[in-house]
């Protein structure tokens, strides 16, 4: 319908982007993210992005949102004061962890301390079978004196987690009940509802986490639709997820932990359009903003996906040291290495940059807010890679001086370097600590980077993405249009999505059809309820997956199952998809031995189609650029003359030799000597590395 608009704002540590689609064309901008009220700079934002587009509030049909808020809630622990009510005996679990030790060689090593202490963490009993049986009945007084033992302790939110209540949820359904009468005013979350998943630990942690942020969460929901229907923006206003999919603000008030890299999980669903648009079967996405920098593998146009991840890790790369969360999330890694990231020396005189941020407030020394430390936005700006006049459309205003001071006083004099070396030092450190990060995570994944096409958005990643092409191996890059607000564009590519799990043991050797379709059917009840209140007329498209591993191992393989009702004779074909799943992780299978499935899921989704290809252009030389500028060349060490030019002024098949600038209002793409850029069919920016 002619005149109606969807509008996508995604809010980052640094800034919150907003992307307006209307009539196909989109409109953009970028502002600094107001961390004590997120919601005034989305309805600030809102307001300029309606103005300056023309569009009236009614218009808008569709709002969608994703936000940092949750993690950062749990990384500074600023969540609300949480209670924990488990079975008697297992209150610790939560604390006692993997029983292990993530970094054996290190005698000071910190483990991550628990959302709930243990003050606050109450056992009842009761006790469910991990076939699902009743061995004791809940006992209700107890359950009412913890009740209140916690409500002197003035707590905001409450956990409900019981032994094998993935099998029988009747206990903590129970409990939430009586509970609910003595503390009304309380969030409480159970972990049947939040992870009905088995590994006592993982569900505990992940029940938590989610009390903890609930009522922050809910509360912030509840005054941004307030704020948005007072500018007359009378539309639903639906949630992206983790999982690549988006939800309604019931289920993520009910369920806010789902919203956990929700923001990347936008990037991740851009890069994959960009894939085939491209005809691209193997792309690294790399989304770097003013906090972190996020990095994801896509294959044949589908991220890896995962049902765990962790966060505020204590040690960056080890797994183990951070708090876990089994909720649906596509695979990514994500490091404190963006515009905002803190340059300092460290004890060994070496130039260490992250994962401290200075974030929005007060920002990096040349937003001239207070902060007098070196960012990797300054030593940007010092290097000549951004111009200060037209830095976030011209919106922010930049101060080189500031820049210049702090990195000659945090790095160039204590080395005894000129400040452009210094600058470039901070520039190497994060672009390898990038590159290492890269590595890591494909290596994990049997994967490698070198034959892939590098899709750069966010509003720092143009500017990196040249030099971590050259340090992975990696010829060609993308920059799309909108690469400034890269993850908000991707929103609005997103289908609505909601994913379920069941946990149901069962022997491949003792294949039962009907309990299996049964468990299914169970999940596509669930999922549609929540689907069908963000679309109630679209076709959806059903996934489904299963978590598969030989007898006695202690992990799972996760297995594409077909989405139809299955049969006995569909025995042979769980057992083949698990052999050729198997086999593509460690190269061979293990013969007669019994397989199982652990668990169970089922993802229900609108259908989304994607994009097809652009096509081809014909090669034309670009206009004279709009300028000159002297750029520093970290590959080479000296400066050099780069030609600059807007890329409002380019045409598609238009072409340039590096060194050179191009322009925009929400980023800058640097293309070094060594790369040359042309202009697609679809207005994409790509950089390719000239030949030897």
């Amino acid at each position: 319908m002619s005149g109606r608009a969807k509008l996508a704002v995604d809010i980052g540590g640094t800034f919150t982007d907003l992307v307006l689609e209307k009539d196909g064309t989109r409109h953009q901008g970028k502002l600094l993210t107001t961390p004590t009220a997120p919601e005034e700079a989305v309805l600030e934002g809102t307001r300029r992005i309606l103005s300056e587009s023309n569009t009236p509030a009614s218009d808008v049909e569709l709002v969608i949102h994703g936000t940092t808020l949750a993690t950062n809630a749990l990384i500074e622990r600023k969540g609300a004061k949480t209670g924990l009510i488990a079975t008697d005996g297992f209150r610790d679990s939560v604390e006692i962890a993997y029983e292990h030790r993530f970094e054996q060689y290190d005698l000071y090593m910190e483990r991550p301390s628990p959302l709930v202490p243990r003050h606050r963490r109450l056992g009842v009993p009761e006790r469910i079978a991990a076939d699902g049986e009743v061995l004791l009945p809940l006992d209700e007084d107890v359950l009412a004196e913890r009740a209140r033992t916690l409500q002197g302790e003035g707590i905001e939110a409450l956990a409900i987690c019981f032994l094998h209540s993935y099998m029988n949820a009747a206990h903590e359904e129970h409990a939430r009940d009586v509970v609910a009468g003595i503390l009304p005013d309380v969030a409480i979350s159970i972990s049947s509802e939040i992870c009905p998943e088995i590994r006592e630990y993982e569900r505990m942690s992940t029940v938590c986490a989610n009390a903890y942020v609930q009522p922050m969460m809910s509360r912030y929901l509840g005054r941004l639709e307030s704020g948005l229907a007072e500018l007359g923006l009378d539309c639903p206003l639906l949630l992206m997820m983790s999982s690549g999919g988006i939800t309604t603000v019931e289920t993520a008030s009910r369920q806010p932990i789902r919203l956990v890299e929700s923001g990347p999980a936008g990037g991740a669903i851009l890069a994959k359009n960009i894939a085939a648009q491209n005809n691209l079967d193997k792309v690294l996405s790399f989304d770097m903003g003013g906090t972190t920098a996020k990095i994801t593998l896509i294959d044949d146009c589908e991220p890896l996906l995962s049902r765990s991840f962790e966060v505020a890790r204590a040690y960056r790369f080890l797994k183990g040291s951070g708090l876990p969360l089994r909720i649906p999330v596509i695979e990514m890694v994500e490091i404190g290495a963006g515009g905002g990231s803190v340059a300092a020396l460290d004890d060994l005189k070496q130039i260490a940059v992250g994962p401290e941020s200075a974030g929005s407030d007060p920002g990096p020394a040349c937003y001239d807010r207070g902060n007098e430390h070196a960012t990797v936005t300054d030593a940007d700006l010092v290097l000549g890679r951004i111009e200060p006049a037209t830095f976030a459309g011209g919106k922010i205003d930049l101060a080189p001086d500031k820049a210049e001071t702090a990195i000659t006083t945090e790095i160039a004099t204590p080395l005894g370097l000129n400040k452009e070396v210094a600058a470039a030092g901070i520039d190497e450190i994060v672009n390898e600590n990038m590159a290492n990060a890269a590595r890591v995570h494909a290596i994990e994944h049997g994967k490698d980077t070198a034959d892939r096409t590098l899709v750069a958005f966010g509003g720092a990643a143009p500017l990196h993405a040249a030099r971590l092409a050259d340090k992975l191996g990696i010829d060609r890059v993308i920059v799309p249009t909108g690469a400034g607000v890269g993850s908000a564009v991707g929103f609005l590519l997103a289908p609505i999505a909601y994913e379920v799990v069941r946990t149901r043991l069962v022997d491949l050797r003792q294949f039962d059809p009907d309990y299996v379709n049964e468990i299914f059917d169970d999940m596509r009840s669930e999922a549609e309820a929540v689907v069908r209140m963000g679309a109630p007329t679209d076709d959806l498209i059903e996934t489904r997956t299963a978590y598969m591993r030989y007898r006695g191992q202690g992990h799972e393989i996760t297995v594409r199952l077909p989405s139809r009702r299955l049969t006995a004779d569909d025995r042979d074909l769980l057992q083949n998809l698990f052999d050729e799943a198997y086999a593509a992780h460690f190269t061979r299978t293990i013969p007669n031995l019994n397989v199982e499935i652990l668990s169970w899921t089922l993802t229900l989704a609108t259908e989304r189609e994607l994009p097809s290809s652009g096509g081809g252009v014909s090669m034309q030389d670009a206009p004279a650029p709009a300028a000159h500028r002297r750029l520093f060349d970290p590959a080479s060490g000296d400066a050099v003359d780069a030609a600059i030019y807007r890329r409002l002024d380019l045409e598609p098949g238009q072409t340039f030799e590096g060194p050179a600038i191009l322009t925009e209002d929400e980023t800058t793409t640097i293309v070094p000597p060594n790369f040359k850029a042309m202009l697609n069919a679809l207005g994409e920016i790509e950089l390719l590395r000239k030949e030897s």
